[in-house]
């Protein structure tokens, strides 16, 4: 039997698509031997790791309202949209601990996507321990323009999507050749140029690699997207996605409409599962 990996886009809320199919994934015993999560999924990964069904979903929903969780307020007396004490260390910490003990007992590793502001290149960083690599994971979630640089034994960082939005490449490199891969977008969708790229020139001058990889980021994603849809059609890759476009942004307020992103997810997933315990068995 071949070895199947697993990837995880970002897509800030949207994750919360992510979550539903990953709790799905726990209640049919599903597990991966490698999962590289990038941004949102990144964080998303870390808790189906530690098999903590429904910790993904409560924390993206019950402290949406919360001005520490993800605010105009947090972004400007902090420099972070997302509350980098609140976020990494009193939810994990206190609020909604996270399982240390059954993370660091799984034999799956779990690396996160990171951008490294002065190469202009993607790093994927394992997560081994999430206790001392909680900056490692904020630095992959953290977006450009609405957090502040992380920076990690002298490097600077910011999210992983920037530069590797769907690392299907570097997963194949790790020798899994047949992999499952959960997409926040519908299939058909394609990015265009991102407007903020000149911003990028003028905000990040201290990394001019920056703003040319925000340019050409939709260039790299669909790219990436075509030849995911092409292997998909092959049989090598098992994608569950939104069948439509989702109904949240990057950044929600509204708990009905993501509770009703997680449904679909977990729904989503559900309607698959036959299918994809047959393809993570070679049959």
């Amino acid at each position: 039997m071949e070895k199947v990996g697993l990837i995880l886009e970002g897509g800030g809320m949207r994750g919360i698509f992510t979550t539903g199919v990953l709790d799905c994934f726990l209640d049919h015993g599903i597990e991966f031997p490698e999962v590289i999560g990038v941004s949102a999924g990144a964080c998303h990964a870390c808790s189906f790791v530690s098999k903590q069904r429904g910790r993904a979903k409560s924390i993206s929903i019950d402290y949406i309202d919360d001005k520490r969780y993800c605010s105009i307020y947090s972004l400007v007396t902090t420099g972070d949209m997302f509350g980098t004490k609140f976020v990494y260390d009193e939810i994990p910490n206190i609020l909604n601990p996270f399982d240390h003990d059954t993370y660091n007992k799984s034999n799956t590793k779990v690396y996160a996507v990171v951008t490294n502001l002065v190469t202009g290149e993607p790093e994927y960083h394992h997560l081994d321990d999430m206790e001392y690599k909680i900056n490692n994971l904020r630095a992959s979630a953290s977006l450009p323009f609405v957090s502040r640089v992380v920076k990690i034994e002298g490097k600077d960082y910011l999210d992983g999507g920037l530069t590797d939005s769907i690392p299907v490449k570097k997963i194949e490199e790790d020798g899994y050749l047949r992999n499952v891969i959960v997409l926040t977008q519908p299939r058909g969708y394609r990015k265009t140029e991102n407007k903020m790229a000149p911003l990028a020139k003028i905000m990040y001058a201290k990394y001019p690699k920056l703003s040319n990889v925000m340019k050409n980021r939709h260039i790299r994603y669909n790219e990436t997207v075509e030849y995911i849809e092409q292997q998909e059609d092959k049989g090598n890759i098992f994608v569950i996605q939104p069948s439509e476009k989702l109904i949240i942004g990057r950044i929600e307020k509204d708990k009905e409409k993501l509770q009703v992103v997680y449904d679909a997810g977990y729904q989503c997933a559900q309607n698959k599962i036959e299918e994809l315990k047959k393809f993570m068995a070679n049959k």
